[in-house]
């Protein structure tokens, strides 16, 4: 008797935990030291910056009760900033980077990257911009790709 009472408290908890709990957030601010080649630096010979600052990262998480998952992460540099190793100039990190993912029958994906390196001088700008998404049928089929990538120097 006691083990049936003992499995009937842990399924009615679990179920309550699944209703009560269906999104998960982590909201934090991650220190960071990003070694960057720019390439259009120092004239074009390029020079090396070491970025530092704090990431902002934003996470959620979501179980539907029909089996359904989504999932987000936002990443925003917030006051990272560098020194070129052969010029000195400042260089500031800005952008933000999103990832979405769906799958409940079928998967859909969707990833935007801007991150920007902004120099002091002119022509010493980084740049990285990506725009990805896929869709895979309930058969296992991609319906849908799209992968655009550039990397620019201004």
């Amino acid at each position: 008797m006691k083990n049936v009472m003992r499995a009937t408290l842990f399924v009615v908890l679990l179920v309550s935990l699944q209703i009560s709990h269906a999104e998960v957030i982590t909201n934090v601010s991650v220190p960071v030291n990003i070694p960057v080649f720019i390439p259009c630096a120092a004239g074009g010979a390029g020079e090396l910056v070491v970025l530092s600052g704090d990431l902002h990262v934003l996470v959620r998480f979501t179980m539907s009760k029909s089996g359904g998952v989504h999932a987000a992460v936002h990443f925003q540099p917030q006051g990272i900033s560098g020194i070129g190793q052969i010029t000195g100039e400042k260089y500031q990190g800005t952008g933000v980077t999103q990832d979405e993912f769906n799958a409940r029958i079928g998967v859909e994906e969707t990833f935007v990257n801007n991150f920007r390196i902004i120099g002091q001088a002119s022509g010493n700008n980084f740049l990285i911009h990506e725009n990805f998404h896929i869709t895979i049928n309930a058969n296992g089929r991609v319906a849908a790709f799209v992968d655009n990538f550039s990397v620019d120097c201004r």
